[in-house]
């Protein structure tokens, strides 16, 4: 199975992460951001709010003479014998806070061997998650996740997966004809939020981006309930420019 994916911004905005984390992971005793700058090339504004960043997410901590040194998150991570609890731990924290900033509940998602799974989720009382009444595996056409997911392989790939899961009409929105879909996805650009404006289910619209890792593909995304449907565009644009860090913890 063929990628079609490009890197997205928020793929971009973690390598950039990355290269300044290497960079203070070599300094044992702290290292000053105009040292930084100089060793990764990134210009102040942006060597910045990366630095902003890895520090709110616990991959770098500042001292008190203001240089910078690495951070309790990545030394979880960097433990081999506990590495996938602490990814799952630090994914969470910073879906809790895209949660937070986006008004939605959010999910991570991924395609793995051939299926949709939705691996994690930050909802709460004032965000609620979506009801999944038909199981996401087979709502792959209907889904912001499942299109996303979809978007992101080759034709081939595509075709497979639509030939194992029926195109079912799940609401009076839901698109059942293969080659429609097809020819959406293939028109889709990939920087753009994929939508689902109640195609899954009534009463829920949702948004996903691609988070580019590696060859895996993957996806985040949130939903609302359709009375704010309003907010959708905006959250959704919030959620992509707030996906590095979601990349970056899938990436080290």
């Amino acid at each position: 199975m063929a990628l079609t994916h490009e890197p997205t911004a928020p793929y971009h905005s973690a390598q950039d992460a990355l290269r300044v984390l290497e960079g203070v992971a070599r300094h044992s005793t702290g290292v000053t951001d105009v040292e930084l700058a100089r060793h990764t090339g990134l210009g102040a504004q942006r060597l910045t709010s990366l630095l902003r960043m890895l520090r709110r997410e616990g991959y770098v901590e500042q001292t008190i003479d203001g240089a910078y040194v690495t951070g309790a998150a990545l030394s979880r991570l960097g433990s081999a014998q506990s590495h996938e609890q602490a990814l799952r731990e630090q994914l969470q924290r910073t879906l809790d806070r895209l949660r937070d900033s986006v008004g939605a509940a959010v999910y991570i998602s991924r395609y793995i061997d051939g299926e949709v799974r939705v691996t994690q989720c930050a909802a709460s009382a004032l965000a609620p998650a979506v009801h999944e009444w038909v199981d996401f595996r087979s709502a792959a056409h209907a889904s912001a996740v499942g299109k996303s997911l979809l978007g992101q392989l080759d034709v081939n790939g595509r075709r497979d997966h639509l030939a194992r899961y029926k195109m079912a009409r799940l609401t009076s929105r839901t698109i059942t004809s293969e080659k429609v879909l097809l020819s959406r996805l293939d028109a889709h650009p990939p920087t753009v939020p994929v939508l689902d404006l109640q195609e899954y289910a009534v009463g829920t619209v949702c948004a996903a981006v691609p988070i580019t890792a590696g060859s895996s593909v993957g996806c985040l995304a949130l939903s609302l309930p359709v009375q704010h449907a309003h907010r959708l565009r905006q959250a959704a644009e919030r959620l992509n420019r707030g996906a590095a860090p979601v990349v970056l913890s899938l990436t080290i």
